[in-house]
């Protein structure tokens, strides 16, 4: 962090959405990591505010609270409650939680969409969508389904055909009924508000520019869509479930208002601004939330998964700058995905380990670290519950408890529980607290990059270098050959586990927390927000601990877990897995389609291709467009697989094309065939791949 240039830092992380309970998939991607660094922060004696809260409006939540035959708010009243407090048992230290239904937010969003309304930033349009004539409102994608027109399945719905995996869009369907009322829905024109994106992207272009530290993930995923050119946005939509559009906004435009709400995607962000309004009416100080978004001395910070990185680098700062009175992101350090036990995480599949149900059998520091050593920083990573079991047994009780309870039970039996004096130090003496000062600075760096696994790694190696140096001096030899030497044995030792009790809390705040009483280390300024200390992170490369200091009784900090316990969990999770098969009424992998003839297949033509360019779609979420050569021609291919693959996975691959498909239009684009895909049990796609020649005829 340039201190010269920021006199206070603003942290959001990605508002969850409250129609289910978190899991560690969200804890990797953008929670834990955010906590790591606003703990380590304070510690440093930085002003950082931490902002967090439920996302409660959207599709997804209507569509839960139909499903379940109950209220929206009658969903994200179980959820928010939930999350609010699992995140709390999991230590994570916001300064304020807060929720999208809240009056403060349907405010700040109406106040914000009116400014930008004012300022004449949106179009307006009007365009045919489908109507439920019985329910009497427009239909989502989500309302819509029907008979999908690429592979016939007939419940299909209005963006996704789940069968096939084609992306669709609901006049794609063919008899399509609603979800609410099962009546044909009727075309019928509606207008909206649209956020003129493309207007926005000279300036974007210029901004993002400026952020070459930035990470190449997410470096490389703005400027793929930069590439392909911003286009307008919907801002409003027909549901009703939202952040009403103002009334006064409608009717200076002769828009009926009813029915009509914000996007989720134009208010969740907006989110971030109205739970720091809250956090500062809560402290009695109502404008203090200017200060952190409306000073440029604030450095604002959003920690998010990769499914988010356009909107808070592209859509975002597009409001911000367009409102005009807002300071921009000056980093997004957006993690990949977490998958679980090999295999991708998956809610709907039961494939998942829920932070509730994990809190309710084990201590929460033990999966901050596992899952600390294994952050999706640069890559898709993998939580597996016998690496978590090897991580705790190994590493937090064999290196870094075993330390801690080996020295200050040496203390208390052969130095009278406090702190010997340091006498005529040996070289292993100051050679080990010269290293041990330079500790907060190598941690600290790694921090400061959101390299959140190395400084992990970092702060273990210290109690690494604790545990060799006691090995190294033998205290229960040199007690009775060399009693001093014993001695500064304790001391130093003693000196590394009050460092620990600092470095180590932004990963295990509550094993140091316990740590600290152990050794009576008091006047640790706390990494939560709730005071000052007189100690800081840069204090524990000096020894903290006074000569003659007094240390309490030793625990046991970390216990290790027994092969059973990891078998029970494991066992849980396939039987979950199992239910999840089970409730779908098939097997695990899509059953067999109806017997064909060799006539049958004789029909398709499959040829090798190889992509030479592979680009998103722009407005589709899951469709790439593919510059595919066959050989003896070149053709474009859309493939629905946005999702769960970069265009960079694709381009030089050499694939399986169904090269006579009738040619489609889709997003205003004409498909020239089909890649052929393979999808596993978890729903994840890869391309069928060969290694012939583009052009060679696949039999």
């Amino acid at each position: 962090m340039d201190e010269t240039r920021f006199d206070r830092i603003l942290v959001t992380a990605a508002l969850p959405y409250a129609n289910g309970p978190i899991h560690i998939g969200h804890l990797a991607g953008a929670y834990l990591p955010a906590d790591l660094y606003c703990r380590y922060q304070r510690l440093k004696g930085r002003d950082v505010l931490f902002i967090c809260g439920s996302d409660e409006l959207g599709v997804a939540i209507l569509m839960r609270a139909l499903e379940e035959g109950t209220t929206p708010q009658a969903i994200v009243d179980r959820y928010h409650p939930m999350i609010r407090d699992s995140f709390a048992r999991f230590g994570m230290s916001f300064d304020y939680y807060g929720r999208t239904t809240s009056p403060v937010h349907f405010e700040t969003s109406q106040d914000f969409f009116r400014r930008l309304d004012e300022k004449g930033v949106f179009k307006l349009k009007t365009e045919k969508q489908l109507y439920d004539p019985e329910a009497g409102i427009f239909l989502a994608d989500r309302f819509v389904r029907g008979t999908c027109p690429i592979c016939g399945y007939e419940d299909a719905y209005g963006d996704q055909c789940e069968r096939c995996g084609s992306s669709l869009s609901p006049t794609d369907l063919i008899n399509p009924r609603s979800v609410l009322s099962n009546a044909t829905p009727e075309l019928r024109e509606t207008t909206h508000w649209y956020l003129p994106l493309g207007d926005f992207q000279p300036k974007l272009e210029v901004w993002i520019a400026t952020h070459p530290e930035w990470k190449p993930n997410v470096l490389g995923q703005v400027r793929s869509w930069l590439q392909q050119g911003l286009r307008d946005r919907a801002v409003t939509r027909d549901i009703p479930w939202g952040v009403p559009v103002p009334e006064d906004v409608a009717r200076r435009h002769g828009v009926p208002a009813e029915g009509k709400v914000l996007y989720v995607w134009f208010d969740a962000p907006i989110g971030y601004i109205s739970a720091t309004r809250e956090w500062a009416q809560q402290k009695g100080d109502p404008e203090a939330w200017r200060r952190y978004w409306q000073d440029e001395r604030t450095r604002l910070i959003h920690f998010i998964g990769k499914d988010n990185i356009v909107f808070h680098c592209l859509m975002f700062p597009a409001m911000l700058m367009a409102h005009g009175e807002f300071v921009l992101p000056d980093n997004v350090p957006a993690n990949e995905f977490l998958n679980l036990e090999g295999r991708k995480l998956s809610t709907s599949r039961g494939w998942a380990v829920w932070l509730h149900e994990y809190l309710e059998e084990f201590p929460p520091d033990l999966l901050r670290y596992a899952l600390a050593t294994m952050l999706p920083e640069t890559r898709d990573a993998d939580f597996s519950w016998k690496e978590f079991q090897q991580r705790v047994n190994a590493e937090l009780a064999d290196i870094l408890g075993n330390f801690v309870h080996r020295t200050l039970t040496f203390a208390q039996r052969f130095a009278e529980g406090r702190v010997p004096p340091l006498r005529n130090p040996r070289s292993v003496d100051e050679e080990v607290l010269r290293e041990l000062a330079t500790f907060p600075e190598r941690i600290g760096s790694a921090y400061e990059q959101f390299r959140f696994r190395e400084a992990v790694q970092e702060t273990m190696n210290l109690a690494r270098l604790g545990n060799k140096y006691f090995n190294d001096t033998e205290p229960w030899h040199t007690r009775k050959t060399d009693p001093q030497a014993c001695a500064n044995t304790i001391h130093v030792s003693l000196q590394i586990c009050a460092a620990l009790g600092i470095l180590m809390e932004p990963v295990l705040p509550f094993a140091a927390a316990r740590l600290r009483e152990m050794l009576r280390l008091e006047g640790v300024r706390p990494s939560t927000p709730d005071g000052e200390g007189a100690l800081g992170w840069d204090d524990a490369a000096r020894p903290l601990l006074p000569e003659g200091h007094e240390i309490g009784r030793p625990e046991i900090l970390f216990t290790k877990i027994e092969d059973e316990v990891i078998e029970r969990q494991i066992a849980r999770l396939e039987a979950r897995a199992q239910q999840a098969a089970a409730k779908t009424d098939g097997p695990p992998y899509a059953p067999l389609k109806p017997e064909i003839v060799y006539d049958d297949f004789e029909r398709l033509d499959l040829r090798v291709g190889r992509v030479e360019k592979a680009e998103r779609v722009p407005k589709s979420k899951k469709l790439l467009r593919l510059e595919v050569d066959l050989g003896f021609e070149k053709r474009q291919i859309l493939a629905g697989v946005a999702e769960q693959m970069a265009p960079e996975d694709l381009e030089g691959r050499r694939v399986v094309v169904v090269a006579n498909l009738k040619p489609r239009k889709m997003m205003g684009l004409e498909s020239q065939g089909m890649l052929l895909m393979a999808e596993d049990r978890e729903g994840r796609l890869v391309p069928v791949t060969a290694e012939s020649e583009p052009g060679a005829v696949v039999r």
